[in-house]
């Protein structure tokens, strides 16, 4: 929670009829809306006195305005009319277009602005002055989106090490950086880390971090309102500009066009620019030849699919603080934390999703919970793969893969060039199909299910100090799912 103001200004600001009003209703609307929504959108919004003390909600940038024009202005509307006794009426208007208006000036003490200090604190009064040189951002950071919570590795340890060298604001050579990877890679992690940092590291800095398709409904809407000015000034003002997903402007001619002109303005002026997309530059053939050329300029740093390694890293970070919000005491056993992470692989975001659902079932009985029932909680969980997956898919991919025959993998041979890749697919069965282990064992030549349990934890055993095998194993399982 901010720092209250000292004083008879603060005094008479926190008793001013329109934030109290404003006050009641934002506590309403916080309760409505959840803490994450509100707290992107409205908790840095203020009513302050327009013209006649006219009450006008100044939302901090021209896209917070317009998403709580699209989706918060009618109840705003609802609840103002129900709490304002006087009748009054609000206007809407960005910080930028209320200072142009010369409405109550720069530095003009704003009412009611509503601040979050967590789940269970009040709303309180906070005056705050527009013109002083705190960092701002579009969209408040989410407070778990830091460096500390972001599991490095092998495949993100370069992008990590960029992105907190921007955070630092220590001089850099490549501007700009272009951070890039499939969905659920942990780019937006590090975009908002960058901007909590940044915003901690240098509070007299300007931090705007804006998600393409808000770029994109901001600039169309100053096109329609004959904003531009405004627009420009709020994008080419920040000394450090974020923008997630730039891959989504695809198609979008004039806002590309925008983007390019906005890009060059900030590196020109020797102002901060980090990208995220979902290719590399030189990838993203819907996006114009010359944003492309501005993107490809800087420094590229791509994001890999987590190793298995990592993957026990975020699942580790992540479950006890699961536990404590849930009020859940114990721990996952470590077989079913492998099971999650050699079942969920391609994308962090799904891998966090089973952790969670697999926590909030079991509760209490978490440190109870075996592999079968782990399986069976999750079975409607598993991803797509799990249901085209079949074991003689598994047969043939695995004898591709180690050159031998489907049948050698179900014959009698026992020469370790043929038993150790039956044991690699018998494990493969295990994790990637529901089949039970007799199961699996009459379809590798009519094997008792203690051959397959056998070969199970055999593989477990050895890929934990063979490279090789683990990345054998590894590429198969991504080859399987598709």
């Amino acid at each position: 929670m901010g720092q209250m103001a000292t004083g008879s200004l603060a005094m008479a600001i926190s008793t001013t009829a329109a934030g109290a009003v404003w006050l009641k209703v934002a506590r309403e609307l916080k309760s409505e809306l959840g803490d994450a929504a509100f707290g992107s959108w409205l908790a840095q919004a203020a009513v302050r006195s327009g013209p006649v003390d006219e009450p006008c909600l100044v939302a901090h940038t021209g896209v917070a305005r317009d998403w709580i024009r699209r989706y918060a202005w009618r109840r705003i509307g609802e609840l103002w009319s129900v709490h304002d006794a006087a009748g009054r009426g609000l206007t809407l208007k960005s910080r930028a277009e209320f200072d142009a208006g010369g409405l109550g000036g720069v530095g003009a003490p704003a009412e009611g602005r509503v601040t979050l200090a967590g789940p269970t604190a009040s709303a309180e009064l906070e005056t705050a002055a527009f013109g002083s040189e705190k960092a701002s951002s579009v969209a408040p950071c989410q407070q778990r989106y830091t460096f500390d919570a972001f599991v490095t590795g092998s495949s993100n340890e370069f992008a990590h090490a960029v992105a907190r060298r921007v955070a630092s604001w220590a001089d850099g050579l490549f501007n700009p950086v272009v951070v890039h990877g499939p969905y659920g890679f942990g780019k937006t992690h590090l975009l908002h880390a960058i901007e909590k940092e940044a915003m901690d590291a240098g509070p007299g800095r300007r931090v705007v971090y804006v998600k393409a398709e808000q770029f994109l409904s901001s600039f169309v809407r100053a096109v329609m309102e004959k904003q531009m000015v405004q627009f420009k000034d709020e994008m080419r003002g920040a000394d450090l500009l974020l923008i997630d997903d730039v891959h989504l402007m695809g198609g979008k001619q004039s806002t590309q066009e925008e983007l390019v002109h906005t890009l060059a303005a900030l590196m020109e002026d020797g102002k901060r620019v980090v990208i995220s997309a979902d290719r590399p530059p030189s990838a993203l053939t819907e996006i114009d030849a010359r944003l492309r050329s501005h993107l490809s300029s800087g420094l590229v740093c791509g994001i890999e699919p987590a190793d298995r390694a990592m993957r026990l890293g975020i699942l580790a970070r992540k479950l006890p603080g699961l536990c404590a919000q849930l009020g859940v005491e114990g721990s996952l056993r470590p077989e079913v934390l492998e099971f999650l992470a050699d079942r969920f692989t391609d994308n962090v975001r799904e891998l966090e999703g089973a952790l969670n659902t697999m926590v909030a079932c079991a509760g209490g009985n978490i440190g109870a919970l075996g592999l079968n029932q782990a399986q069976c909680l999750l079975r409607t969980n598993l991803r797509g793969g799990e249901r085209r997956v079949t074991v003689d898919d598994i047969q043939k991919a695995t004898a591709e893969h180690f050159s031998l025959k489907q049948a050698d993998l179900i014959s009698e041979r026992r020469t370790r060039a043929v038993a150790r890749p039956r044991q690699a697919a018998m494990w493969l069965a295990k994790q990637l199909t529901t089949r039970s282990l007799p199961d699996i064992g009459r379809r590798f030549g009519g094997r008792d299910h203690t051959t397959v349990l056998h070969a199970v934890r055999r593989i477990e055993e050895l890929r934990a100090g063979d490279p090789q095998l683990a990345r054998d194993l590894e590429l198969l399982m991504r080859k399987l799912r598709g």
